[in-house]
């Protein structure tokens, strides 16, 4: 038996709590007082210089767009060329490809850039 820290009653050496006063038992505050011992977290880092080499390409890649030809000839890709001087007169910028382009930038340079963190 052992007697509770704030009311003196007797109590089993099971008990945690007291059954009177409800204060803790030494084993209790024995164990609240010292932390578990365990690692501590290691912190990571997003790869920055990743995320900046995406944001690179994608600026490029509105800078210099995907050109396709005109509605009144047959669908073909013509290539990137810059936006001021297009492939053939009355060329459009193809914004279905234009949009594959950023968003698979976009998804490549965030997961490489979560794959190859570092630790702090």
């Amino acid at each position: 038996m052992k007697a509770c820290p704030a009311c003196g009653r007797a109590l089993p050496e099971i008990n945690l709590y007291c059954t009177h006063c409800g204060a803790g038992v030494s084993a209790e505050t024995e164990r609240t007082a010292t932390p578990p011992t365990s690692r501590p977290l290691a912190k990571e880092q997003l790869n920055l210089n990743i995320l900046y080499g995406m944001v690179t390409v994608l600026i490029v890649s509105v800078v210099i767009p995907p050109w396709e030809t005109p509605p009144s000839q047959p669908a073909a890709f013509l290539g990137f060329h810059f936006l001021l001087s297009p492939p053939q007169p009355d060329a459009i910028v193809s914004r279905m490809l234009l949009t594959i382009e950023l968003t698979t930038t976009a998804i490549a340079g965030l997961y490489l850039s979560f794959l190859f963190r570092t630790k702090l």
